[in-house]
């Protein structure tokens, strides 16, 4: 059982980058939790605003891709549109902040809701990719595994002219395309089965895998605090882990933009864009 750490207010980035660099500092093994907000820096939008409501339509359920074949050829043909900025996106300087400090042997896990790989692109090892990796697509039926920008290319294939269509970039590698008939888009089977495709993420009502669970779980009770940056933890698969850090004693800073619902939880809050503030607090730490 860990010791709390003491209830300390919430700060803005003028008052609290002191109290988050020795929050940092003083905790040696952190367990840290990222979210869209690390990401916005590199191009990559959010979801959500910042009292942690929807800034757009809710993304796209399991059940709506599996079962309506016409959400299905939506959703890919939106994938085309909105993939090459997605695949184009690099990491920033919170990426490479925290990969610094695993360097330095201070991140006992780098546990991620983003779907971008950008922390690996950064540098850092061992990241657990909570929500998946979009640049992988999955087979439904056998499982089979293949590369999203090789799919791109069938995709391209099989549709030409399709990326002509003017769209703007939306959260997680969509895009908004308005007034476009959908019917005739056509996507591939899998390579091995002609069974569906579908990227390699976890979609809204699917669960988490309990393997990445139970491996999350285990890295923060080996952890002496745990450190959300860029993100709201409205979704449970987020939150889950700030909560057990409390039960667990376990100290919680969060340096974010806006509301998020472990505001109640947490030892220390920075509202802050971590892109702006967490180099120069890692650095010191």
């Amino acid at each position: 059982m860990h010791a709390s750490a003491p209830a300390l207010p919430t700060f803005d980035a003028a008052g609290g980058g002191a109290a988050l660099g020795d929050f940092i500092a003083r905790h040696r093994r952190l367990f840290v939790l990222t979210g869209a907000g690390i990401s916005t820096g590199s191009g990559i939008p959010d979801y959500r605003d910042a009292d942690g409501g929807w800034k757009r339509v809710p993304p796209i359920t399991f059940q709506a891709f599996t079962g309506d074949d016409h959400v299905r050829r939506r959703y890919w043909a939106r994938s085309l549109a909105g993939w090459s900025p997605f695949a184009a996106a690099r990491p920033n300087a919170a990426h490479h902040a925290l990969a610094g400090l695993q360097a330095r042997g201070r991140v006992a896990c780098l546990l991620t809701q983003n779907v971008d790989g950008l922390h690996q692109r950064a540098g850092s090892t061992g990241v657990i990719d909570l929500h998946g990796r979009l640049d992988q697509v999955v087979c439904l039926t056998c499982g089979l595994r293949q590369p999203r920008a090789g799919f791109q290319q069938e995709l391209l294939a099989r549709n030409p002219g399709w990326e002509t269509h003017m769209a703007t970039v939306a959260p997680d590698g969509d895009a908004d395309l308005e007034g476009v008939d959908f019917a005739g888009f056509e996507v591939p089977g899998c390579l091995a089965c002609a069974g569906m495709l579908k990227p390699d993420v976890v979609f809204f009502g699917e669960s988490v895998p309990r393997a990445r669970v139970e491996q999350a779980t285990a890295a923060l009770n080996g952890s002496d605090a745990m450190l959300v940056v860029g993100s709201s933890l409205m979704v449970w698969s987020g939150f889950r882990f700030a909560r057990m850090a409390t039960e667990a004693g376990i100290p919680l800073a969060i340096l974010n933009r806006g509301r998020t619902r472990a505001d109640g939880l947490a030892a220390l809050k920075l509202e802050a864009d971590c892109v702006q503030v967490l180099p120069g607090l890692v650095d010191a730490a």
